[in-house]
Formats: C-alpha cells, structure tokens, sequence
C-alpha cells in the first residue's frame, strides 16, 4: 500500500485503543488468509491480544510457558518446517530475555520468526519500573536479517502484522500497552521501508515513530500557533530505515527534531 498519509478526519478527538488490539486482529486475519501461520506465546495469551487467534485455530496454538528462550527456539524450527510462526510476550522478556535465542536460531538463519514485544515504553503504568522496555529499539536494529516495526496506532499496527506475515524475514513488532488515538486510517498508506510525510513545512523536520509519532502531530499545532512551519514525517519501519525521505526533508528544512519511547543510545539518535 502506498501513496499520501492521510489522517483521521476526527484526528484531534480521536477514540484510542491499545496497538496490541490492531496485533490481534491483524495476525486472526493473517491465520484466515494462510494456514502456515502459527501462534506461540509465553503465558501471556490475552495480555498480548493473541487470544483472538488461539480461540479460533487451537491446533495452530501453541502455549510455552514462562520460557522465553523455548519460545522463540521452538518458533525458529516451526520456521525451518515451513510455517510462519508468531511469537507474543511482554518485551522486557522477549525480547529482554532471550535476545541470544533470537539472534543464534531466527536472525543468523534468516528464518521468518515474528517476534512481537508488548508493552513497551514507559507507558506500561502499574507494571513498573522493570516492564518498561526502553532498549528493545536498540536490541533488536542490530540484528542481522532482522526488520523492526513500530506502528503509531492500532489501525496501523493491524496492516503491518498483515505485512510481516507475508515479508519472509525474521521481524519484531513493537507494541505499547496503554491505548493511544488511533489517527490513521483504514486507507491510510502502510509499507515496510517506508517513511510518510505527515505533514509539509519547512522550518524543521521532525521525525516520529511509533506511539510518539501523534505527539509530534500534536506538537505541530502548537508550533504552527507560535509561527514555526513544522514538517512531520512517520517512520513506522525502523529498519530497514527510508533514509531518501528523511534527508529530502532535512535538506529542505536543514534541522531535523526526533522524539523516541526508547533509549537515546542505540535509537533515533543513532543514525
């Protein structure tokens, strides 16, 4: 899919719902459409909204444990056989606790594991301190083979398990747990690779992903109020990473302005 972002019309009052909820519906729908897809989760099944494809395809669902690193293992050999396998889990285990797993089995092999870490960001409220994975960003763009997503909200994250269920490559999903406004739209444009510009302006580029993308949409209101034309470009893929659009844009504004839910180190500040 591709072609101008479009928003939300309602975008500024716009109804939220958690990006995990778009996960769900996207990987039932990617179950109706291939029978090669397959479930795995580490005991947090409705935590994760993959209950919805367990509930329909029971013998394409297979239920882990709290063993991480089993998890993504057993996910890498269903791939060697031929399946598309889908992992769920919080991120601060998956893939916070078996980052080695990921890399020796899926990553190093090519093999179209989809790794899917939720709850990420400091938005995970009463999970505390140590749920709040900020270094998955990070962890997983190092990855050899590995292509990382973070969609802005449930619509978008919904095409893009749609999209990694069919992208033949090891892939991590990034989702938070709160719910967040969903501003795109069922014809909003989404391709892996890709960055969107949001909106034109040439005084600064500012440069979201994920969740923070809607914040920076935000934050272009309040500029536009003090005088300042702002351009805001969508990165949803975080690798491979649309380089021509972003230094389009900066060299066209000559400044360019990130927000990320993630450590500086390792993330947007990297590149």
């Amino acid at each position: 899919m591709s072609g101008e972002f479009t928003l939300a019309p309602d975008w500024q009052s716009a109804d939220s719902e958690p990006l995990r909820a778009g996960f769900g519906r996207g990987l039932l729908e990617a179950g109706r459409r291939d029978e090669r897809v397959v479930a795995l989760c580490a005991d947090l099944t409705e935590s994760t909204m993959m209950h919805m494809f367990a509930d329909e395809f029971p013998r394409r669902f297979i239920e882990v444990g709290i063993a991480e690193q089993n998890l993504v293992t057993v996910a890498s050999g269903l791939a060697r056989a031929g399946k598309i396998p889908f992992t769920s889990s919080y991120a601060a285990f998956s893939p916070g606790r078996n980052w080695e797993q990921i890399k020796t089995t899926a990553a190093l092999n090519d093999m179209p594991v989809k790794v899917v870490g939720s709850h990420t960001g400091v938005n995970v409220g009463p999970d505390g301190a140590t749920h709040q994975m900020l270094e998955d960003i990070a962890l997983m763009r190092v990855m050899p083979n590995m292509v990382v997503v973070a969609p802005a909200d449930s619509v978008e994250a919904e095409k893009a398990t749609l999209a990694i269920a069919q992208n033949s490559r090891p892939s991590y999903l990034r989702l938070a747990r709160d719910a967040t406004p969903t501003f795109t739209t069922p014809g909003t444009p989404f391709e892996l690779g890709r960055a969107y510009v949001v909106r034109e302006g040439t005084d600064v580029t500012l440069i979201g992903t994920g969740t923070m993308t809607y914040e920076l949409l935000v934050a272009t209101e309040i500029l536009a109020a003090q005088g300042i034309d702002a351009e805001l470009i969508h990165a949803p893929t975080v690798k491979p990473f649309d380089e021509e659009t972003v230094l389009r844009s900066v060299s066209k504004t000559g400044l360019a302005v990130t927000a990320e839910e993630a450590q500086i180190a390792g993330g947007w500040a990297a590149w």
